[in-house]
């Protein structure tokens, strides 16, 4: 009999273990998914930015060239 105990002992502890390690696989893949998401939503914002950046450049180049030529027209 004590083999037979130690036996269900051992699938008992098999069992409680691969219950663990599917709670953390589910865990896992929770995280997984959001920091994808959040990865996807950055690089939007990113994107974002980068765009808003190039208008601002272009805006500035704009005002730089127009004070140019209110130089050059001034003298």
């Amino acid at each position: 009999m004590d083999s037979l105990e130690e036996t269900s002992g051992n699938l008992n502890r098999l069992q409680q273990r691969l219950n663990e390690l599917f709670e953390l696989l589910n865990r896992l893949e929770e995280e997984n998914n959001s920091l994808r998401a959040r990865q996807e939503s950055l690089v939007a914002e990113r994107a974002t930015l980068v765009q808003r950046n190039e208008e601002a450049r272009s805006r500035v180049e704009g005002m730089i060239e127009r004070l140019k030529a209110l130089e050059e027209a001034g003298t």
